[in-house]
């Protein structure tokens, strides 16, 4: 019984501290609309913050990935929630573009050094292929609830009647709190980090195994696919509350609101892909995955040209587009996971570590990469054609998905 609640306790420490995270990280697409209006920013200035909080992530993980087993994936946490605590306190308490920035910086310097840790824990707590891909997928579905909480939480501090309003900075004071507490939670959870480690092998040289990785055809290959999928969720993700600004002619809240189906779609797709996981071989569920959700943002968007604005507009008579676009993160939801977990239990534990460095920092690569073009693509021909455009990463995701199913089967079978 102590055994089931060790482990009880531990996993519910990683749930929490991406939960966290998960509110601070897809902040941006919310921010980025909020600074527009608070400081006087233009969209190709205000997208820069994708890349105040990718690019952190990516540098510090690969730095720091194969470090972390030795420092402890537990005081990486630590160090992490820390960081955004004193980050998160600065910005009601100096308001401006300049201390938006330092705070994406700061989230993404921290989330490196959380993803790595929890995705590392993963392997430890799991013992089989199914269960660590079913941990994996309610994992990254307990990150979309954080997205669909931040959303909520956000969007109630929006001032419609005085869009320019600083207001919606005190939601800091909140996300600091939460960010303490977990601080606190995380201290008093012990967890045997033993597994982790790779006797013999010094930090040089496992710094240099995770540079090899990448030039395997199993990591070269992965990395391209997750790169593809993070580019195209977080280009959509990012720009959706200004294109149900701009596009469908919401209200700044109403248009925030509005973004949760996507998270929400994400989340329900995540928790029932556990399921559905353990029932079917990963591959041809991506697939049908990848063109359903072509299919629907060929059905939607043309649903989004030509919208009437309305100053009266209600849930009820909020233009189609609005529901049925965001529904595509049910079919996003299963990729991102299932090939993560695919890669990391065709490795060894000891390698989970630099393997997830490498997943962090392409992942973060391709956030940037795809909030930036879309950014672009949106101020110089709007929001429609920037959504038309995700239909490009889709076709090359759906090439390096059948690549990756043959390295991982090879390598599978090798063992």
């Amino acid at each position: 019984m102590g055994g089931f609640t060790h482990n009880w306790r531990i996993k519910f420490a990683l749930f929490l501290v991406y939960f966290v995270f998960a509110i601070l990280l897809n902040s941006v697409g919310t921010v980025i609309l909020q600074v527009q209006e608070s400081f006087g920013v233009s969209k190709v200035g205000a997208s820069i913050l994708e890349g105040f909080k990718d690019l952190p992530i990516a540098i510090v993980s690969f730095l720091v990935a194969s470090f972390l087993p030795r420092f402890g994936f537990r005081n990486s946490m630590m160090t992490g929630l820390g960081i955004v605590t004193l980050a998160c306190l600065a910005m009601p308490l100096v308001p401006a573009f300049l201390t938006t920035k330092i705070l994406f910086l700061s989230v993404g310097v921290s989330f490196a050094l959380v993803k790595v840790s929890v995705y590392s824990s993963v392997g430890l707590i799991t013992y089989s292929r199914k269960e660590h891909a079913s941990f994996m997928n309610t994992l990254e579905g307990m990150f979309m609830v954080g997205v669909l909480v931040g959303y909520a939480l956000f969007s109630s501090f929006v001032d419609d009647a005085a869009p320019g309003s600083p207001v919606w900075l005190d939601v800091y004071w909140w996300l600091a709190g939460l960010t303490a507490l977990s601080i606190l939670f995380i201290h008093l959870t012990p967890f045997d980090e033993s597994g982790a480690h790779h006797e013999g092998s010094t930090l040089a040289q496992d710094f240099m195994d995770m540079l090899r990785l990448v030039i395997r055809p199993i990591g070269y290959i992965f990395v391209m696919s997750a790169f593809l999928y993070v580019l195209i969720e977080q280009g959509i993700g990012t720009w959706l509350p200004t294109f149900n600004r701009e596009v469908l002619h919401l209200p700044s809240s109403m248009s925030i609101q509005a973004t949760s189906i996507f998270a929400a779609s994400l989340a329900l797709g995540r928790f029932s892909a556990g399921a559905l996981m353990a029932r079917f071989d990963w591959y041809p569920v991506l697939n049908v995955c990848v063109l359903a959700v072509g299919a629907l943002v060929l059905i939607s968007l043309p649903m989004a040209e030509g919208v009437v604005p309305n100053v009266d507009v209600t849930w009820f008579d909020a233009p189609p587009a609005t529901y049925i676009f965001p529904l595509i993160g049910l079919f996003l939801a299963p990729i991102y996971p299932a090939i993560n977990s695919a890669v990391l239990t065709a490795l060894p534990t000891y390698q989970h570590s630099e393997m997830t460095g490498l997943i962090v920092i392409f992942s973060a690569l391709g956030g940037t990469t795809g909030s930036l073009i879309t950014g672009a693509v949106f101020e110089a021909v709007g929001g429609t054609q920037a959504f038309y455009l995700s239909l490009v990463p889709m076709t090359l995701l759906l090439i390096t998905l059948f690549l990756f199913r043959k390295s991982t089967t090879t390598i599978i079978e090798a063992h």
